[in-house]
């Protein structure tokens, strides 16, 4: 069935689709590009050659999985950094090259590539004959995800790694089936659906693990690694005061530590900047104001006393955190709902 995910349900039906999935502008394809995965540069391998493209999509939680190709040989790097993305890049059916620590690694048929661009430079090279079944993950949805499940988040000993993942032997495709297969019966699976998020869930949990295991890491090993008391402490004051934005240098003063310490600490400790922990409590502070705030008070009333003041950039960034817009939010915590989570 996976050489069918996303095309054919899992009785054999063909699955309907909005908007375009197959073209051969190169515009378009790279919208749809910039939209599922990320900015990043693309050229044909062979010079002046037209896409034919496969542009398929579908959402769990705040996975995006892609059945895609391009329909002719291509080069592809310079993927972009500040769109925190993990891309897993599952061949269905031709070959892709992927940069690896040393040189390279190719996949086949059956074969997955997993990548932090976040965290790494990455470039791959598809031949003409190349179709992906592709997941792209936000950076911050693994590091909760595996807070939640392991206890701790790793460092950059995990993610800086580019390694192959999967086989025929291993759970890895199994599950991406299963995920094909529910993300294409029954119609489109809401973002915050039950469905979505145990989707979302097990898709990561499994990630996690496989990736770990091609990185020779044992995350079940990961309380070896708690983090410093001055790291747990500092994480107390950004929850306790996100709403007032204490400076980095502050926070760090308080526990004793400089700067750099810190900010060292928490990437070794929690996969994340000292920043970029902060603005998540904050937007999880925003997220839980708007859901429950009377009746009477606007998104940007409640953003504006967290302190945002460029709504089109927080749209952006509560989007890629929740998967929803705050307006969105705030309209289903005034009829009694629950945003994603």
């Amino acid at each position: 069935m996976l050489e069918d995910a996303l095309i054919r349900d899992s009785v054999g039906r063909r699955v309907r689709h909005d908007g375009r999935t197959r073209s051969q502008d190169w515009d378009e394809v790279q919208a749809f590009c910039r939209s599922v995965y990320m900015p990043y540069r693309v050229r044909p391998l062979q010079r002046l050659s037209r896409p034919d493209a496969t542009m398929i999509s579908a959402a769990a939680g705040r996975v995006t999985m892609t059945r895609f190709s391009y329909g002719t040989g291509i080069h592809l790097d310079r993927f972009d950094p500040e769109a925190g993305n993990i891309l897993v890049l599952n061949t269905l059916r031709g070959a892709l090259d992927h940069q690896s620590d040393g040189g390279s690694v190719a996949t086949g048929a059956g074969e997955s590539f997993v990548v932090d661009c976040s965290r790494t430079e990455y470039w791959l090279e598809g031949d003409p004959d190349h179709m992906q079944l592709n997941l792209t993950i936000p950076h911050q949805v693994m590091a909760e995800t595996a807070k939640r499940w392991f206890g701790f988040v790793p460092g950059d000993g995990l993610w800086t790694r580019r390694v192959k993942i999967g086989g025929a032997q291993s759970a890895w495709p199994s599950l991406l089936d299963y995920a094909a297969r529910a993300l294409s019966g029954g119609g489109p699976v809401p973002a915050d659906a039950a469905l979505a998020r145990h989707i979302e869930e097990v898709l990561c949990v499994e990630l996690l693990r496989q990736w770990a295991a091609a990185a020779g890491m044992r995350l079940e090993d990961g309380a070896r690694a708690a983090a410093p008391g001055y790291v747990r402490r500092a994480e107390q004051i950004l929850e306790a005061e996100a709403r007032e934005a204490p400076t980095i240098g502050e926070v760090a003063a308080r526990v004793g530590v400089s700067a750099r310490t810190l900010s060292g600490g928490f990437r070794r400790f929690r996969g994340v900047s000292p920043r970029e922990f902060l603005a998540a409590r904050r937007l999880d502070g925003l997220k839980a104001e708007l859901e429950t705030e009377a009746e009477g008070r606007t998104v940007s009333d409640i953003a504006s006393g967290w302190g945002f003041v460029n709504f089109g950039a927080l749209a952006g960034r509560y989007r890629a955190r929740f998967g929803e817009l705050p307006s969105q939010t705030r309209a289903r915590g005034l009829r009694g709902g629950k945003a994603p989570h």
